[in-house]
């Protein structure tokens, strides 16, 4: 009778104990997909360096002397910052989620955290911008992220102090810093319950793949359905597009940084592109055209990734009408062909530069990308045949299937902007394997 007794309660121990690691593992599947779903979000780089025009963290001892960066916070008075506009602006871009750099490697905090005076409060505008961000996104209805280095080049705890000078400060104590770390991560998910922390600076030698294991398990307790990039840990595709190992990831998700993803069908990934050349706001910088973010974001949904495209709001707290005008104008395209990126997978065809695909159901959507061009010819899909083909307005548009599929593009859209054919299917169109 004990050993039945004790056999049972060793295996409910196991099984809560599998139930913890599957928590502290990943988010669930379900969590993931609605993630995936929303394919357009808006990354948002600012602090008290747009003041100066230069980059943020990494124009710290470089562009602008030490000093100065870290006393700028005491100019730093955003009087137009308006976190309903901003957030309105993305969801008129046509964006699901925003993320704010809550914290860069420069070490201010954009909220009035507990754990340095280096923060939001102690500036002239003294509000939360990093509270305010999140409650606008409540208010309209998109998922609310934090973006939060893993290094600080400004905390006497962190090892380095700054982007060119690798040397080790033999005063500093990891230990103490890894706490500093999570109890600001701790403020942020109590505070704000974020859908989705992304960290960054993982790449220097003091962070460890052993401390991010530490701390992503240590997030997964405080909110085991929080989302987390992949930056916690060394195993990324950053501005490179590596292959990586999935299995060495500490992270839900990778992050190929300003170049499109590669197609991939078994793992999450986001690309994170600038609007402009510099992350955070530069005067005159130049802008991508419109023609350029929408063959990202075919591109980026035909890869079966999501994208996150950075703004950098100006010193006094305003995104630039420029950049307003551009995210206005992907917003109106993405209101007529959403259809083709709000929860569709990617594929089965990879991305080029004259086409991208995705498909939902029975339907597989052409990405037309080079609408100079008068034909397009696919490799024929194993066991499906394409019974109808039209613009998403319903006009028609010719297919002849023999060995390859041959699709006359429309007249009415030569050197217009990108647009969409719908190829409707004999059958489902999210089995097909990829077509190399």
């Amino acid at each position: 009778m004990k050993f039945i007794k004790y056999t049972i309660l060793l295996l409910l121990s196991l099984n809560i104990s599998l139930a913890i690691n599957a928590q502290t593992k990943s988010p669930k599947s379900s969590t993931m997909s609605d993630f995936m779903d929303k394919r357009f979000g808006m990354f948002i780089h600012w602090g008290p360096v747009s003041l100066r025009g230069t980059e943020i963290g990494w124009s710290r001892g470089d562009q602008v002397e030490v000093n100065d960066y870290d006393n700028l916070y005491k100019e730093f008075n955003p009087v137009l910052f308006d976190a309903d506009a901003i957030v309105k602006t993305a969801k008129d871009a046509g964006m699901k989620y925003l993320t704010i750099t809550a914290r860069h490697h420069d070490g201010f905090c954009l909220w009035p955290t507990a754990f340095t005076d280096f923060n939001i409060k102690n500036t002239p505008y003294k509000k939360d911008i990093v509270g305010a961000l999140n409650e606008a996104c409540k208010k309209q209805g998109i998922k609310f992220c934090i973006y939060y280095s893993v290094l600080d080049w400004h905390h006497p705890d962190y090892p380095i102090h700054s982007p060119k000078d690798q040397t080790i400060d033999p005063k500093s104590d990891m230990n103490h810093y890894l706490l500093y770390m999570k109890n600001q991560l701790k403020e942020l998910i109590t505070n704000y319950d974020p859908y989705m922390l992304w960290f960054d600076g993982q790449w220097e030698k003091p962070w460890t793949d052993e401390m991010g294991k530490d701390l992503y398990a240590y997030l997964k307790k405080l909110k085991p359905d929080v989302i987390t990039n992949n930056r916690l840990g060394k195993e990324f595709a950053a501005m490179e597009n590596k292959n990586i190992d999935a299995s060495k990831m500490i992270g839900d998700y990778d992050t190929p940084e300003q170049v499109v993803g590669k197609l991939n069908m078994t793992t999450p990934w986001e690309s994170c592109f600038t609007i402009c050349n510099q992350w955070a706001w530069k005067p005159n910088d130049k802008m991508k055209s419109l023609k350029q973010c929408l063959d990202i974001i075919s591109k980026t949904a035909g890869g079966n990734g999501n994208l996150l495209l950075n703004v950098g709001p100006m010193p006094d707290g305003r995104i630039e009408a420029r950049q307003v005008d551009r995210l206005r104008e992907i917003g109106d395209w993405l209101k007529v062909n959403g259809e083709a990126i709000y929860g569709t997978l990617g594929g089965p065809y990879q991305p080029n530069n004259d086409y991208a695909t995705t498909r939902k159901g029975n339907k597989m959507y052409l990405h037309v990308l080079n609408t100079g061009i008068a034909k397009l010819n696919l490799k024929a899909i194993p066991g499906r045949k394409v019974k109808k083909a039209y613009l998403l307005n319903g006009q028609p548009v010719d297919v002849v299937q023999n060995s390859d599929i041959s699709i006359t593009l429309p007249a009415s859209q030569a050197d217009k902007l990108n647009y969409i054919i719908v190829l409707e299917l004999n059958g489902n169109a999210e089995d097909i394997q990829i077509i190399k």
